[in-house]
């Protein structure tokens, strides 16, 4: 009988990671809806969502691990990494 699933338990960890993103990006994106749907500006949600997030790095890693994180944006953001609709060129 063939094996169909993820032989390295790596794989399973890496799987769920992805999952949990996702899961999580939905989150994001409905609470995002919900808030323009009351008027809440979408400037105002993106840097008030850094802000929450960067204080839980914070929280959880220290400022300087934090600070590294986000001195990675750029190139990130750069390569496309948050690009979510991309048009072809």
């Amino acid at each position: 009988m063939r094996n169909v699933g993820p032989t390295d338990p790596g794989e399973n960890a890496a799987q769920d990671a992805r999952e949990q993103k996702m899961a999580a990006l939905n989150y994001v994106q409905e609470a995002w809806a919900e808030a323009r749907l009351d008027g809440v500006d979408d400037d105002c949600m993106a840097m008030t969502c850094l802000f929450a997030a960067f204080a839980e790095l914070v929280s959880t890693y220290g400022e300087e691990a934090a600070a590294q994180y986000a001195e990675s944006l750029s190139k990130r953001i750069r390569n496309g990494e948050f690009t979510l609709d991309r048009t072809p060129q």
